[in-house]
């Protein structure tokens, strides 16, 4: 629970949408046992010793999201092999009991779920059979996704996921995050130094596939890339509030230069084009944010031209394309950050509403109650959305 709400302070602060369910391995294991009953039942693993192992050569799929055959695996197998296994590499969906590991009783005797068992049994629970995506790091593809694979559809029938992502590891100085080598960044550490839009801003200039290095050179070129827009929207939406002062309306680019210029509509259905075709190509964002940055570079342009006129009709072009940036960049979660008004404040109120979290993902609904209604004399509403939970002073 400690860990639980410590990652949830952290999903706050970046304002990442919350889950909707934290399930707990603890709190599933009926669930685990009837789906490993159910694989002994069909065929797909046996007990040897109290222990169950899935049995690979009885999943004839398997190996078909990391492209190897079972040959490929047993060739580069760097574990010692279990002589009770029928194959190197069956693993176990469950394991009997050690002194000092918890352990909970089962028809093969006390033990605990294998790890790969507790993601199948919980996500049938609450995504069903067949969900639409399953995410996680590369180096999660085998053994772990992979065996997660064969338990889900060796027990349903049906295929575990439409799509998966997977994506590539965050590097400092060229080399992986990881604690062997000591240059673990953490995610506190960050927003001690950069402001979380920012972060995440500079998560999305590069493929979620790619990896991508936390340097300094490389946050500052992206708070000065993200001030560009901010920028660009800022002097839009000034504009539009200023409103129109011409009399007459016409391109707003001067008459000389009207037909060699492309003209608003065509350049926002362009931009528009552009986003959804780089997003629609495996969540693309590098390509998407190109798109933002062409049309701003060509709306800021077009509006700084000498002959350009705030007629009504340029000025509600500059209000579409302003709603236009704003929609594509929401989509990044680029826009939506308030500066923080009292940081001692924005911490409490994190805090509780992790803590609020974490009571709901518990199902003690009075406590998350409680916690909603102390804020609540506190001057602070509280208001869950699709988007996760935000706060507001009354």
């Amino acid at each position: 629970a400690e860990f639980a709400g410590e990652y949830f302070k952290d999903l706050q602060a970046l304002k990442i949408e919350m889950p909707d369910i934290v399930p707990k391995v603890s709190e599933h294991i009926p669930e685990i046992l009837d789906m490993v009953k159910g694989l002994v039942e069909k065929g797909h693993a046996y007990v040897v010793d109290g222990d169950v192992y899935y049995a690979v050569e009885s999943f004839p799929g398997y190996g078909k999201l990391s492209g190897r055959s079972l040959e490929d695996m047993q060739a580069g197998a760097r574990i010692e092999v279990d002589a009770r296994k029928r194959h190197p590499m069956d693993f176990a969906v469950w394991k009997s009991a050690k002194p000092g590991e918890p352990a909970w009783d089962s028809p093969w005797g006390p033990g605990r779920p294998g790890w790969h068992i507790e993601c199948s049994a919980m996500s049938l629970k609450y995504l069903g059979s067949t969900f639409d995506i399953h995410g996680g790091g590369e180096d999660l593809i085998f053994p772990h996704h992979e065996n997660e694979i064969a338990q889900s559809e060796g027990f349903t029938g049906q295929p575990l996921a439409r799509y998966w992502m997977h994506n590539a590891f965050l590097v400092i100085d060229r080399e992986k995050m990881s604690k062997s080598l000591g240059n673990v960044l953490t995610v506190r550490e960050l927003l001690g130094k950069y402001p979380a839009k920012v972060i995440r801003f500079f998560i999305v200039t590069a493929h979620y596939r790619s990896p991508l290095n936390f340097g300094a050179e490389e946050l500052t070129a992206a708070a000065k890339g993200l001030e560009r827009l901010e920028t660009a929207l800022m002097a839009m939406e000034e504009l539009v509030k200023a409103g129109p002062v011409a009399q007459k309306d016409s391109t707003g680019i001067g008459e000389a230069k009207a037909k060699a210029a492309v003209s608003f509509d065509d350049l926002l259905q362009t931009a528009k084009r552009e986003f959804i075709a780089a997003m629609e190509d495996d969540f693309n964002t590098p390509v998407a944010l190109a798109s933002l940055y062409n049309m701003v570079r060509e709306i800021n342009r077009l509006t700084i031209e000498e002959d350009f006129e705030r007629t009504a009709g340029n000025v509600d072009s500059v209000a579409k394309a302003a709603a236009l940036l704003r929609e594509l960049g929401g989509i990044l979660g680029l826009f939506d950050f308030e500066e923080a008004v009292d940081a001692e404040l924005a911490s409490y109120v994190a805090d509780q509403i992790a803590r609020r979290q974490q009571a709901k993902a518990s199902r003690d609904w009075a406590l998350a109650d409680q916690i909603r209604d102390e804020l609540r004399a506190k001057g602070i509403v509280l208001e869950d959305t699709p988007q996760g939970v935000r706060w507001k002073k009354a």
